[in-house]
């Protein structure tokens, strides 16, 4: 498995491609002036008013509509750490390292806001989740700071492994090395990566974690409120931060600062692998058209999802949920029962869909409509298959098992707004009309071609000059690999009073193939 990370800059905002074995699985874009709150973000800000109903208080943190903080988000030590904030804006403590600092007891778990929190209180929150629709920020007061191998939590005591380590002695190993290392009145929680590290990899991030606390509490005594106090790292940073491990084979980047950037971060992290960096200068063709990124855009986010062997997706979206339908499409299949079809192309929505929950960010509730299947094992393989394949995922997700009706249901977390790219252009040949983007016609074209070519010994393809021409010309051409794939010749006639979209297949007497 190769995995690739190509980064875009333009003049107001840089692209972020992630690529497994050449295909899209995530899409971010950082906007030069876009929103000021990302998750992890951290601000100090003011109680706009605790509202007793929802045992949460709206918080004042500079966005246009309020943040929500709810009180199971204040976390069990806000005393201690609204204490703490009071101390040092007011200049009465210099030592940041909370070992000497006495802490308040803990708050009730199950108490009220309006007990703990009022009106005009100041209070350091962080970003949980992006501003989303009509909705603020939701902040949490139990602050974390992210680093590579750990998570520092201050006003914690706790030490806590991540669940996805299997193996209890190597548990056991990180929660004796963190117990040695750990700072007094910090908690440590040790990401999934920290797998076989050893102490001093965990030790220097644990300092450098040290040190952005550090950076942050000074910045409290002269911050007004509401404002940021410490940010989250740039975009190239934080992706690689959570996502690199020893199947990247390639970062390209074509823009130079953000290279040097990328690098001196790489280099923190993982040196060994700083020579798979690489600053992507070519005028001739752009970067993401290199990679057939743009493409793939064009092609992943509509309604409808082609996949391989005719099968197909349609995503819909309401205002409670997402539905996803798998169509298995009108095609001939070498599996000798329906049942064999059905689990064939279960199993290639089933890649897909985990590919397309990444890619668009889709969070909340999903409900996939998978091909019924009366096997039970089959059921049970398709979602075993489904849970392998979204195991990559960084967000949180849980999968139920498909139900009588061969439904899957799955719930995944949502910090960020969902990528919703349009994939429908302006219609040349109507002034107020829309069409799909013209790259998609060849899918359309190929997809179609697969469903008839079996039944008919001579096919001629009529499309518009353009189109046809995209199909003919070049070595290989398209039309070149449908002979490989298909073995028969399509015979390709351009027609000058087609519109861009516009074709049509024939059979050898002529009469149209529909």
């Amino acid at each position: 498995m190769n995995k690739e990370l190509i980064i875009r800059s333009g003049s107001e905002a840089v692209d972020f491609a992630l690529l497994k074995d050449g295909k899209l699985i995530e899409l971010h874009k950082e906007e030069e002036k876009g929103t000021n709150f990302s998750v992890g973000d951290i601000f100090i800000a003011k109680i706009r008013k605790p509202v007793a109903g929802l045992n949460a208080a709206f918080v004042n943190v500079g966005y246009e509509k309020d943040a929500f903080l709810h009180y199971h988000d204040l976390g069990p030590n806000l005393s201690s750490v609204m204490k703490f904030i009071k101390l040092v804006s007011a200049g009465k403590l210099n030592d940041y390292s909370l070992k000497n600092f006495p802490f308040e007891p803990e708050i009730d778990k199950n108490g009220v806001i309006s007990d703990i929190l009022s009106a005009n209180q100041s209070v350091l929150v962080q970003v949980v989740k992006e501003p989303i629709s009509t909705k603020g920020p939701r902040i949490s007061s139990e602050i974390s700071l992210a680093g590579r191998y750990v998570v520092l939590v201050p006003f914690s005591d706790r030490v806590s492994i991540s669940q996805k380590i299997e193996s209890k002695e190597e548990k056991d190993r990180l929660k004796r090395l963190v117990m040695s290392i750990k700072p007094k009145g910090f908690g440590v929680i040790v990401r999934t990566v920290a797998e076989g590290k050893k102490v001093a990899e965990l030790d220097k991030d644990l300092q450098n974690l040290m040190d952005r606390w550090s950076i942050m509490c000074k910045r409290l005594q002269t911050a007004h409120h509401p404002s940021k106090v410490l940010g989250e790292l740039n975009k190239a940073s934080s992706i690689l931060r959570d996502v690199f491990n020893d199947t990247f084979t390639s970062i390209q980047i074509d823009d130079e600062e953000l290279y040097i950037q990328t690098k001196d971060y790489l280099q923190e992290i993982a040196p060994d692998k700083v020579s798979i960096v690489k600053h992507y200068q070519s005028k001739d063709l752009p970067l993401f058209e290199k990679y057939h990124i743009e493409r793939q855009i064009k092609t992943s986010f509509g309604k409808t999802v082609s996949m391989s062997k005719g099968a197909y997706l349609i995503i819909e979206h309401t205002e409670a949920l997402h539905v996803i339908d798998v169509n298995s499409g009108n095609r001939s299949n070498k599996a000798l029962t329906q049942e064999g079809t059905a689990l064939e192309v279960n199993m290639i929505a089933a890649a897909e869909i985990a590919r397309q929950l990444r890619l668009r960010d889709m969070g909340g509730i999903i409900v996939v409509d998978f091909i019924d299947m009366q096997n039970a094992e089959h059921r049970k393989e398709l979602y075993d298959f489904l849970k392998q394949e979204m195991s990559d995922d960084k967000a949180k997700h849980k999968i139920l098992p498909p139900s009588k009706f061969g439904l899957i249901q799955i719930t995944r977390q949502r910090v960020r707004p969902e990528v919703n790219i349009k994939t429908r252009e302006e219609d040349p040949n109507n002034e107020n009309g829309e069409i799909e983007a013209p790259i998609l016609i060849i899918d359309k074209i190929a997809f179609d071609l697969e469903k008839i070519i079996k039944d008919h010994k001579k096919i001629v393809l009529n499309a518009h000059p353009f189109v046809a021409a995209y199909l003919t010309k070049g070595f290989p051409s398209i039309r070149s690999k449908w002979f490989f794939e298909h073995k028969k010749w399509v015979k390709i006639i351009p027609r000058d009073a087609y519109t861009y979209l516009e074709y049509h297949f024939f059979d050898k007497e002529g009469n149209e193939i529909k």
